[in-house]
């Protein structure tokens, strides 16, 4: 018969030290640090009131954090609006807080960014037949969370 190891437990204040640090580090989401409480060892009604004290210390913010993250996967990883929009929904983020998210991209900045990737990836297809070489070209730029109105538009105006 095969022991489990006995659960680790922590007190509140040593989480409280722990997860400010780890918040501190970068921005997190309330579900990344719920799991990380639960990981150190702190449950019930101690994780609540670090999760609280957290809030009021403004170590954690949800909208903060949507906003964070829509402009670091749109600046870093190219990421279309439909990609960032469906991974903070993974993280549980509220609709007020995406949509806080997605007011830090500007529409100027979306369409030099669709362009870019398109013309990237268009140097990269060796594809004669120009249908079948747009179509990869929207599949690919669909596949990273842009709008494929918005790709076809511009798949038209590069020709």
């Amino acid at each position: 018969m095969e022991k489990r190891p006995a659960k680790k437990y922590i007190s509140k204040a040593e989480a409280l030290v722990k997860l400010q640090r780890y918040c501190a580090y970068q921005d997190r989401c309330h579900n990344e640090v719920r799991t990380k409480l639960i990981e150190v060892g702190c449950y019930g009604q101690d994780l609540e009131d670090v999760m609280a004290s957290l809030i009021e210390e403004k170590f954690l913010d949800e909208e903060r954090f949507a906003r964070s993250f829509a402009r670091g996967k749109f600046r870093m990883k190219q990421w279309g609006r439909v990609r960032i929009q469906r991974e903070l929904k993974l993280r549980q983020i509220s609709d007020y807080c995406i949509r806080k998210a997605m007011e830090e991209i500007s529409e100027q900045d979306y369409l030099n960014t669709l362009r870019e990737v398109l013309e990237k990836r268009a140097e990269q297809i060796a594809e004669e037949n120009d249908f079948a070489r747009r179509a990869k070209l929207a599949q690919y730029a669909m596949s990273r969370g842009f709008e494929s109105e918005m790709i076809w538009d511009l798949l038209k105006d590069l020709d």
